[in-house]
This record gives structure tokens, C-alpha cells and sequence, in this order.
């Protein structure tokens, strides 16, 4: 092999250590060793919050190895709307998108296959029961209640923007201002996410979202003015 061929081998392995037992630090150290060669040390990842790492960090290791197992997992999941439930399910797959990590598994409850937010699972417990190997199917999660939403944001704050958006989904406008035309899901979790940017976004487009936005902005007032 060419030394390219064995960095690039090194750096492979590297990147599987981060993921917890499966790979041995000490594997890569005598890999390194027979290879006559040192690896970059290229890569890190922490999976957890800022704040919560121990628990975070375990919660990601117990589910890599039930999934490696096929052993299921009872879980308590909150939902969308706050409801706490218990599931026992089987966990097929970890998934990242879009700063998040999601459990891809197959639920007992619903009779069905499910993405399950891993920051959502606030109680899980890894079961003796084992499960068949089974392939999740090809599911588009896309395949919501989407439409475009325009919204502009004053230059302020463009930090948030820019970390939150794709670059072709803004514009920038003479004066600073950003406006951002996203296809974007109209539910609790968009009403939840605008009001988080307080006086700092307006809705151009839908005009009705405008007209929701205001009413719980309103409810929001009347709950906490005294």
C-alpha cells in the first residue's frame, strides 16, 4: 500500500473510535505501529449538549450497542405536543440531520416504523428481549405539510441566520437585512421557532402565519405581564 493508502486507512479507523467500544484506541496505535506511520488526528465529536454531556454521551453509547445487538429498548419519548409516553421499541439506526440526532426503529405502540428525536427520550432502558433484523424502509420525511415561508431579519442577526439556512435560501438586501425564502413545515414547532427570534424576524409570506404568530405573542403577554 501506498502511504496515502495507509493514512487514509489510519484516519478511517480514527473516525470509528469516536463512537465508543467497537474500536479500541489501542488497535489504531498498533495499526499505526506495522503501518511505520502516525495517523492525523482529524476528527472529534461529542454528542451531547452543552451542559449534559455524561448522560448524553451514555444515552447515544446504550442505543449504538442495542441497535449492533438488536436488543429493544423501552424508551419514554415526549411528543410534539409535551405528552410523555412509554414505547418499547426496536432500534434499527442512528440518524443526523440538520443538527440533530434521530433514532430510525420500529415501534411496538404504533405498529410501525417511527423517527424518534434523540433529545426527546428522556427515560430509556435497554431490554433482554431481541429482535430479527429488519431494514427500515425509505420513508421521505420531507413528506409534511410544507409551503414557502419568507421572513427578513434585521443584520443583527445574520449569526443565526447564517448558522440556521442554506445560503441559497438568502438574500441580502441594501440596507443589511436578510430575507430568507425556506420551505418550512406550518406547525407548532414553526410557531415555537419564530417566537424564539422575539422582535427580530418578520413574516412577509404566508399572511396568515403573520396573523398566528401575533395571537400567541399576545397569549404569551397576557400569561406572564403580572
Amino acid at each position: 500500500m501506498s502511504e496515502q493508502e495507509k493514512q487514509e486507512i489510519l484516519s478511517a479507523l480514527q473516525g470509528l473510535t469516536i463512537v465508543g467500544d467497537g474500536y479500541k484506541k489501542d488497535t489504531l496505535e498498533k495499526l499505526s505501529a506495522l503501518f511505520n506511520t502516525q495517523s492525523v488526528n482529524w476528527l472529534e465529536v461529542d454528542f451531547s449538549r452543552w451542559g449534559d454531556r455524561p448522560r448524553d454521551n451514555n444515552k447515544f453509547e446504550i442505543m449504538k450497542v442495542a441497535i449492533i445487538h438488536r436488543r429493544c429498548i423501552k424508551i419514554s419519548y415526549v411528543g410534539a405536543y409535551g405528552r410523555e409516553e412509554e414505547r418499547v421499541v426496536q432500534p434499527l439506526k442512528l440518524f443526523y440531520k440538520s443538527k440533530d440526532w434521530y433514532l430510525k426503529a420500529y415501534c411496538r405502540l404504533k405498529q410501525d416504523f417511527r423517527v424518534f428525536k434523540i433529545n426527546r427520550i428522556i427515560k430509556w432502558e435497554v431490554l433482554e428481549e431481541q429482535f430479527l433484523p429488519m431494514t427500515f424502509p425509505e420513508i421521505d420525511l420531507n413528506k409534511q405539510r410544507y409551503s414557502d415561508v419568507i421572513l427578513r431579519f434585521p443584520k443583527e442577526v445574520a449569526y443565526r441566520v447564517y448558522d440556521e439556512f442554506d445560503l441559497n435560501q438568502i438574500k441580502v438586501e441594501k440596507n443589511g437585512d436578510l430575507v430568507v425564502t425556506a420551505d418550512m413545515s406550518q406547525d407548532d414547532w414553526l410557531i415555537g421557532y419564530l417566537l424564539s427570534f422575539g422582535v427580530q424576524v418578520e413574516i412577509i409570506e404566508p399572511v396568515h402565519l403573520k396573523k398566528v404568530i401575533a395571537e400567541k405573542a399576545k397569549e404569551i403577554y397576557e400569561k406572564n405581564k403580572t
